[in-house]
């Protein structure tokens, strides 16, 4: 059976081989930003909370919409996107403090992101956007370069903030340009107050269908607790308590009936505004 990973990688023969040096490699590389080395800095997200107040909006579903088409036909905003990442590949991020590094990376994956969304514009899926020939969608390919290291989407996600924060709420800080995906932030990650934020974009997926929903007592759930069922506890039953942490009162009355998931689902559909 050709493997294949969440997003839906696909490698085969030689390519698979040839890629896996590379790839430790790169893991390497990106694993010295994975450690607990902080500093006292803070970085500077305005620019962001800019761009995303003019071209991100929550609509009547409770999904967070980008306006790509309009973000691709404006050269000002497009490259004020440019700018805002260069600015922070420009920082040494481990001159920031421990939240400040989470923000910094999370903004820095939502970022590119939506520059990998742009370039490839108009697109259906963030999935037709292929790394090569054998993988499907952005994610395995360069989109930044940190300290001298060249990084993927896949680095910053798995290498750098699964791995240097241990924290399921990782899920809620980074969006894949998806229907499906917790929302994308309206405003940028900030170290101060970094906790109650990520506690609220993990209550507000959680109580969304798109995270959690029921068929009768039948409980199905976003693929994210499936995909990544070891950050979120490893057991089903596990999973459901992190669900029910952040679950509104209804909800979370039903989750305490169950003890199973039944199945899960994921809407790759673009998460763009309507009209784009």
């Amino acid at each position: 059976m050709t493997p294949i990973n969440r997003r839906g990688l696909i490698v085969a023969g030689l390519g698979l081989a040839a890629g896996l040096g590379a790839g430790t490699a790169v893991a390497q590389n990106a694993s010295r930003f994975a450690g607990r080395q902080a500093g006292r800095a803070t970085a500077d997200h305005a620019a962001f909370d800019a761009l995303l107040g003019r071209r991100a909006r929550n609509s009547r579903d409770g999904v967070v919409r980008v306006d790509y088409a309009g973000w691709r036909g404006s050269a000002a905003d497009r490259a004020a996107l440019t700018r805002y990442i260069d600015t922070l590949s420009a920082l040494d991020p481990l001159s920031l403090t421990r939240p400040e590094q989470f923000a910094y990376w999370a903004n820095l994956y939502n970022a590119a992101t939506i520059r990998v969304v742009l370039d490839a514009w108009p697109v259906r899926s963030i999935r037709d956007i292929r790394s090569s020939l054998l993988v499907v969608g952005p994610w395995k390919k360069t989109v930044v370069r940190v300290g001298g290291v060249g990084l993927s989407l896949d680095d910053i996600e798995h290498e750098i903030l699964r791995k240097g924060w241990s924290d399921p709420r990782v899920h809620y800080a980074v969006n894949c340009a998806s229907f499906s995906c917790p929302n994308l932030p309206l405003r940028a990650w900030r170290g101060a107050g970094l906790g109650p934020a990520l506690d609220a974009a993990a209550r507000a997926y959680v109580n969304h269908s798109r995270g959690v929903s029921f068929d009768g007592s039948s409980l199905t759930v976003s693929s994210i607790y499936k995909w990544y069922a070891a950050d979120f506890g490893g057991t089903d039953a596990r999973v459901i308590a992190h669900l029910s942490q952040y679950a509104a009162a209804p909800l979370a009355a039903r989750l305490g009936q169950t003890d199973r998931i039944a199945g899960d689902d994921y809407n790759w559909a673009i998460n763009a505004t309507t009209g784009s």
